[in-house]
């Protein structure tokens, strides 16, 4: 995975929040891993490693062991943390010199394949074996990341052994280069008599990225502020320049870059770190011998006066406005800082604006830095940075260690100190002395790092009508000028070379030389979180759910949306997306805006369409409101709430205009990353009602609608409709609350809660729902909780007839989103869970061979969704009809029964990896304050997945999934396509 570094603000630490501690009986008053680790003594030497440094860390709840491997030089980071999920990283610096993509490639080339494991695509075929929570790999600007995480010691043990072959002794093979990288292949591999053309994954991969003009952008921003070094090429690969790399500057690439010498190894959370590092030692490091690794990046010469450049991207067709498709930024070169490069940079501007208005936002960054620097921050603007840091910091997460890997990577890479930049607490402190002594520190900071600072990049980028024609025409020159320098002899070379990959991708792998956990090492039993449920005001269901929340206090709340008429809901987005940015009771925007960050963690509105567990034509429909604060805000949040809820603004139109238009163009700048979502939902649309209506929320129509809406010069119809939504949505009726708090702060939590309920408006009469059916459900509190129960209000359509749809939805881009959706069975029926293994081992087994290792696309796959919808889909593909035949070819492959119990229990794993990973905190008990599953729900869910076997899968292959079997529905995002636009049964878009 390609994953490009771009500018960083002074608020970079607010990434950071503390990890899960969700496990049973553990308390905040306990901390073993810690306590273990602070007995490391300076001079220790473990398994051939010394230690250097250990540092508590009490703001982020960890211990700091800094080590040395002496005989390689290689550094090693342990965080240890009272934290089940462990992480297991290594970094390498790498810092290619041009743009073929030499590091991308190798990221991917080195997962196909090492000495000790030889199989065919081990990385892949772990997610299979192991119940790991997190494994992948990142290829940045200037180093490479590895990192897994995982709850199981053994898991840990077999993922580390694989991780550790794979970047130190991989196999390199030249065919496994070819697929991942780039290949010259027939159109067709079996007739030689076809045209000759690109294939391989990253190729595809970059140019589905280079799709996004965001990424445009920011990558041609780093490449021309940084233009000395290696920021000066594009790490991830130029799609025009990926041919030109070789098979053996890739080996070459790895013979200097990957040496434990030029390696940075991290561990976290509450295993051994001695197994760790004799793993390390023994499986690795003993086998290398230190080197001076000639990687160090120079600091960037600075300028002597600004520079100017203008680029073009591709047209957006959802814009808003055609003549308002430029982005302008003006970019500041900062000190060696921890950005995400060697020396950060700073970078302000606008997106979606007039070309001839470029002058004036250039003079209005240039005003806004005059003003700070002669006035300076208001003190709540600067607090309320302060208090996002602190409550960043406190709140949990279930990735905490990937978050941690993440955040030291760059400051690590060139050689800063990463236990430093976790110390938060210090750094704070520090601030605040440094604004203590000088009151004009931040002033004078603005001034030297931006004002008076020569180093300074103004970059525009405008649309060209002709861009993807031209990129298209480019890659033909390319195409042409390497078939045109051909022989005879190679055009033969590369025909056999076609066929040769093609008959290994097709060959059935044994896997056998890779660890693997067994289905027996799965808990039999589905972790327990109690609930409480009780009445707030007499009437109104408030979940409440104890957890060890560090300080931190978690509200939601959910309204039914029932009786909304069908002429308002496409716009129930829009009402979510500005009802906490548009003033409430005596504040304004700006003032309810610094508010929120002053007393909250950040207040958000969203649509939400539920699925029913037990039948697909139920579902329930409303909006979910959450929020988060420190505990001693829980008073000023919830008042918050109340003003929100009871007096909302509706008055600002020009800030609504620009709020629409900033929503409508995050939309359009969501697509390329999200096509295959799109084209699921799409695909989705009339198998269900809930389908619709999810369509009609969050899918290409909603998308569009924005557009339009963006594009109305009179607005005031649409600001209309806000208060009629809010008649509805913001009251009492049809509302359920939860709150997630540690017990001592439950109480205060009843009584504001309490409040809030009591003043919102009630209906003075019962409304009868637009539509039929309206059904009140109670749902099982589950055992443990106090007996009372949660109330959905679920709407049943069982008129509703499904029926199918093929839509091609055109996009400009160079490559395809597939998606193809089946109805099937909701959550409690017990073909449901022979359907999700099913899903997985369709991926595994068969769809991730056919579509990305032949088919060349970046990923592919099935999945069963809990709303009973199964989805086949494909990202960032090259082809659109050979993967809709490769999906029909899947469902022929599970009906035939082709695979071993070996593959079954393989799936297993993979799906347990799923349905246990973590779950921080602040969402325990959240699937059943939403969709109503109860612990025991969820284990007889649990029951079914053990006991599905080959019969189950091969029936509900043919029952579900064959041709006329259940409604399928098709959807494709991307260019023209020939053969579907002369196809009557495709609906083009």
């Amino acid at each position: 995975m390609w994953r490009f570094g771009g500018c960083r603000t002074l608020g970079a630490v607010q990434r950071l929040s503390c990890g899960n501690t969700h496990h049973k009986g553990w308390r905040w008053s306990s901390n073993k891993a810690c306590e273990r680790a602070l007995q490391y003594k300076v001079g220790e030497k473990i398994h051939g490693f010394t230690i250097e440094q250990v540092t508590s860390v009490p703001e982020l709840l960890l211990t700091a062991v800094k080590l040395s491997h002496d005989n390689t030089g290689a550094r090693h980071l342990h965080l240890a943390r009272e934290d089940t999920n462990n992480l297991f990283s290594v970094q390498f610096r790498t810092t290619p010199m041009d743009s073929t993509g030499v590091p991308h490639v190798l990221e991917h080339t080195v997962l196909c394949g090492s000495q000790k494991y030889p199989c065919r695509d081990p990385f892949f075929r772990m997610l299979n074996r192991s119940l790991s929570t997190f494994m992948n790999a990142f290829t940045a600007s200037d180093y490479t990341l590895y990192p897994f995480s995982t709850q199981n010691a053994k898991d840990f043990q077999n993922l580390l052994s694989v991780y550790l072959d794979a970047t130190f002794f991989p196999c390199l093979r030249e065919l496994d280069f070819w697929q991942e990288g780039w290949r010259l292949e027939h159109t067709n591999p079996s007739d030689p008599q076809t045209p000759l053309i690109f294939k391989g994954v990253v190729f595809n991969e970059m140019k589905g990225a280079f799709t996004d003009n965001e990424r445009i952008f920011s990558q041609s921003l780093q490449n021309k502020l940084l233009p000395d070094h290696t920021y000066s090429v594009i790490s991830g690969g130029d799609p025009l320049c990926i041919p030109e790399l070789t098979w053996e500057q890739l080996k070459q690439f790895h013979a200097t870059h990957y040496h434990p010498s030029n390696a940075r190894f991290f561990t976290y959370g509450n295993f051994e770190l001695e197994q760790h590092l004799k793993q390390i030692h023994e499986e690795a490091l003993s086998k290398f011998q230190k080197i001076e690794a000639s990687t160090m990046v120079p600091a960037q010469q600075p300028w002597d006066k600004p520079r100017e450049f203008q680029i073009t991207c591709g047209p957006d067709s959802l814009a808003t406005d055609a003549s308002k498709q430029t982005t302008i930024s003006v970019s500041f070169l900062l000190p060696e800082y921890n950005g995400n490069t060697r020396e950060a940079y700073f970078s302000v501007g606008l997106q979606g604006i007039a070309e001839k208005d470029v002058q004036t936002v250039r003079g209005l960054v240039d005003k806004t830095i005059d003003g700070v620097v002669e006035k300076g921050f208001e003190n709540e603007q600067i607090e309320a940075l302060l208090h996002k840091i602190e409550i960043q910091m406190k709140h949990q997460t279930t990735n905490f260690g990937l978050t941690l890997t993440s955040y030291i990577a760059s400051c690590w890479n060139h050689d800063g100190d990463p236990v430093e930049l976790l110390q938060m607490g210090s750094q704070l402190a520090k601030f605040r002395q440094c604004l203590k002594e000088n009151p004009k520190f931040l002033q004078e900071k603005v001034k030297q790092y931006f004002k008076d600072n020569q180093h300074k990049l103004i970059l525009s980028m405008k649309p060209d009508d002709k861009y993807y024609e031209k990129q298209s025409q480019m890659e033909t020159e390319k195409l042409d000028q390497k078939v045109n320098s051909l022989s005879q002899e190679e055009k033969q070379q590369i025909y056999e070379k076609g066929l040769e990959l093609r008959d290994q991708q097709s060959k059935p792998q044994d896997a056998s030389c890779l660890p693997a956990l067994k289905v027996s090492d799965i808990e039999p039993t589905t972790p327990f979180t109690e609930v409480e449920v009780s009445l707030a005001a007499g009437e109104i269901p408030v979940q409440y759910c104890a957890q060890p929340t560090n300080g931190v206090v978690y509200f939601r709340a959910f309204s039914n949306l029932n009786t909304l008429s069908e002429e308002l809901k496409p716009y129930v987005p829009l009402f979510c997306n500005v009802l906490t940015k548009l003033g409430c009771g005596n504040l304004n925007y700006r003032e309810q805006a610094q508010q929120i960050e002053l007393k909250t963690g950040g207040m958000t509105v969203s649509p939400q369409v539920l699925p029913d567990e037990s039948h697909l034509d139920t579902y329930e429909q409303g909006v979910l409101f959450s929020s988060l604060c420190l505990d001693r805000n829980l008073p000023d949040m919830m008042h918050l709430w109340t003003e929100i809820f009871n007096h909302p603004s509706f008055e600002e139109e020009e800030h609504f205009k620009v709020l629409v238009k900033m929503t409508a163009q995050e939309l359009s700048n969501g697509i390329p990353d999200s096509g295959h979502v799109y084209a699921s939902l799409r695909a989705s649309k009339t198998l269900t009602p809930l389908g619709d209506l999810q369509e009609t929320f969050g899918g290409l129509d909603q998308v569009r609608l924005m557009k339009r809406i963006a594009e109305m010069t009179d607005i005031t119809p649409v600001l209309k409709m806000l208060p009629r939504i809010k008649k509805h949505l913001l009251k009492c009726d049809n509302l359920r609350c939860s709150v997630n708090a540690t017990p001592h702060q439950m109480s205060q939590a009843e009584k504001e809660v309490e409040h809030f309920i009591r003043s919102l408006p009630r209906s003075k009469k019962e409304r009868k729902p637009v539509r039929p059916h309206v059904i009140e459900k109670p749902v099982p509190s589950g055992s443990g909780a106090d007996g009372s129960q949660m109330i959905r209000k679920l709407i049943t359509e069982p008129t509703f007839k499904p029926w199918q749809m093929k839509t091609h939805l055109l996009m400009p881009f160079p490559v395809n989103y597939v998606g193809k959706c089946v109805r099937t069975v909701p959550y409690s029926h017990p073909d449901h869970a022979s359907l999700k293994i099913l899903a997985r081992l369709m991926t595994a087994k068969f769809l991730h061979t056919e579509i990305r290792e032949k088919g060349g696309a970046y990923g592919g796959g099935a999945k069963l969704g809990y709303n009973g919808i199964f989805t086949f889909y494909s990202y960032r593909d090259p082809n659109s009809i050979e993967t809709l035949q490769s999906f029909e070819k899947a469902v022929d492959w599970a009906k035939s029964g082709n695979f071993t119990q070996q593959d079954i229990d393989e799936a297993k794993l993979s799906i347990f990896s799923a349905v246990d990973a973590p779950v921080a905190p602040s969402d325990k008990g959240l699937e059943h304050f939403l969709y109503g599953l109860s612990s025991e729900m969820k284990q007889t869910h649990r029951e079914q997945l053990f006991a599905v076997s080959r019969d189950g899968l091969t029936a509900v292959s043919d029952k579900y999934l064959g041709v006329g079997k259940s409604t399928h529905g098709l959807a494709v995002v991307g260019p023209e396509n020939e053969k579907i636009s002369k196809d009557p049964s495709w609906i083009v878009k």
